[in-house]
């Protein structure tokens, strides 16, 4: 029952914190939730290793190693989200009067962060993408400033328009599986087993209508011009959460249909993800180039990095399966706590523009140190996480005969590498501006960050066995040849 409780504690602090008496330790209850659900995460995902499914409710909540894998993303950058929310919230001019509200709702989303995972049934995890959408929409507009709620008016727009599409799409699915003899409760694990017989013309048009409507949620490019407005606006902690995680969530059920579609011996489509895989980092690229707003740029890396992961699966082999699921894990830890250093550079200097912040480094170490590390894990240097996992897509391309694919993802690497560490070298060194002031950073920010660090640090250097394992097991589950 372990994941029944991780799905359900941030349901019932979501309700503590509505609760009138208890609004004045929202935070606390919130910190203390997630945290108690990563904690049955983690147990959870111990029981997946060791019996390859943990079962909540049969046939309608079930964990294998890639939804626990996601559910553990989830709970640890939530969890941690949390912790830095406490200082950075009571920043500046943010509205404490309605900090109840924003972490009642934090919870919400939280919940629907861990349903779509969680659902044994695509059907399930459709409801679960929506609400995410919901409660992103909420909060990227909490501030009630006209160009937050600008952001989040886009951000509904863009992404809300994909849900009729995307639930064609899971229509046609449930068409396909029934056409093909499948039993009467459509799960993952049935849709897998019966792919064989599945018409390839209907499972490429649902697969289709389901890319397109995910695919907005997700921010690949051109469908994604509502992310940056959103990451630029929201308080820090959402978009460490948004660009972390849900982009990654939708991006779980994408890839969970595209191991089914390649299963199919005649619905190829792995070439065409590759392209707009390609597509999505070479826009990325460019526009890191260009980019103004340190948080803006954070969020174009985003796009970029849902690229990868998407040419990785449509390598459509198990080493590039492999490498997406190790990519996905790793921009998730690593780009929350980008957004934890870009909020503490918020904090001290109270500017998101890059021309305003000169110095960094002289008016504040902390925050300087911070910005520098999560720039160089992000970019993907050595010895960082995302370098391991690039460098294992790049050599699955190799091995695949995806030459030409390979030479402009790492083309477009190096591009963006570069772009990024252009603007944050003009942040992070020379004399500040006369007339700069900064602030300090609180401790729960501090404490927030130095956490998200550990992962980030460690992984990059040793991969802890059982780490490994629910890697090796979920990029199995992901197909491949």
């Amino acid at each position: 029952m372990a994941l029944m409780a991780a799905l359900c504690l941030p349901l019932f602090a979501a309700l503590l914190c509505w609760i009138k008496p208890l609004r004045g330790f929202a935070w606390v209850v919130t910190v203390t939730s997630l945290s108690l659900a990563f904690a049955m995460a983690v147990f959870t995902a111990s029981r997946v290793l060791e019996y390859g499914v943990a079962v909540g409710i049969p046939q309608w909540f079930e964990a294998d190693a890639l939804s626990i894998l996601v559910i553990l993303l989830v709970s640890f950058v939530c969890s941690v989200a949390a912790i830095f929310a406490g200082g950075y919230m009571h920043h500046g001019s943010q509205q404490s009067r309605r900090l109840w509200w924003f972490y009642c709702n934090y919870n919400l989303l939280v919940f629907a962060l861990i349903v779509v995972p969680a659902c044994a049934s695509p059907n399930l995890a459709w409801v679960g993408v929506e609400l995410v959408t919901l409660f992103s929409i909420l909060l990227v507009g909490f501030e009630g400033t006209p160009t937050a709620l600008e952001a989040a008016w886009k951000m509904a727009i863009l992404t809300i328009m994909g849900a009729p599409i995307s639930l064609l799409g899971f229509f046609v699915l449930y068409w396909a599986y029934h056409m093909g003899g499948g039993g009467s409760l459509e799960t993952w694990r049935g849709l897998s087993t019966s792919a064989a017989a599945m018409s390839p013309n209907l499972l490429k048009f649902s697969f289709l209508l389901v890319f397109v409507g995910f695919g907005a949620k997700v921010g690949l490019a051109p469908m994604h011009t509502w992310l940056p407005d959103a990451h630029s606006q929201a308080p820090t902690p959402i978009c460490a959460v948004l660009s972390g995680i849900k982009t990654t969530v939708p991006l779980y059920a994408i890839l969970r249909l595209l191991s089914i579609v390649l299963s199919s011996s005649e619905a190829r489509i792995g070439n065409w993800m590759i392209i707009i895989g390609l597509f999505s980092v070479g826009i990325a690229a460019l526009l890191l180039l260009q980019v103004r707003d340190y948080k803006r740029m954070f969020a174009y890396s985003t796009v970029e990095h849902m690229g990868i992961i998407l040419a990785a699966a449509g390598f459509a082999t198990r080493e590039g399966a492999s490498g997406a699921v190790a990519q996905l894990m790793n921009h998730s830890i690593t780009k929350s706590l980008c957004f934890y250093s870009a909020g503490a550079v918020l904090i001290v200097l109270g500017t998101r523009q890059i021309q305003d912040v000169r110095g960094l480094f002289k008016l504040s170490p902390f925050a300087g140190a911070a910005l520098l590390l999560c720039s160089l894990a992000i970019a993907g240097a050595p010895p960082f996480p995302i370098f391991l996992s690039e460098f294992s897509i790049l050599s699955a391309g190799l091995r695949s005969g995806h030459n030409v694919a390979v030479v402009v993802l790492a083309t477009l690497i190096v591009i963006a590498f570069v772009a990024i560490f252009l603007q944050v070298n003009r942040m992070l060194f020379g004399d500040p501006e006369p007339a700069s002031t900064s602030a300090a950073v609180p401790r729960s920010v501090r404490t927030a960050i130095l956490i998200a660090a550990v992962p980030v640090v460690v992984l990059g250097v040793y991969i802890p066995g059982p780490v490994h394992s629910l890697i090796t097991l979920a990029a199995q589950q992901l197909g491949g040849h």
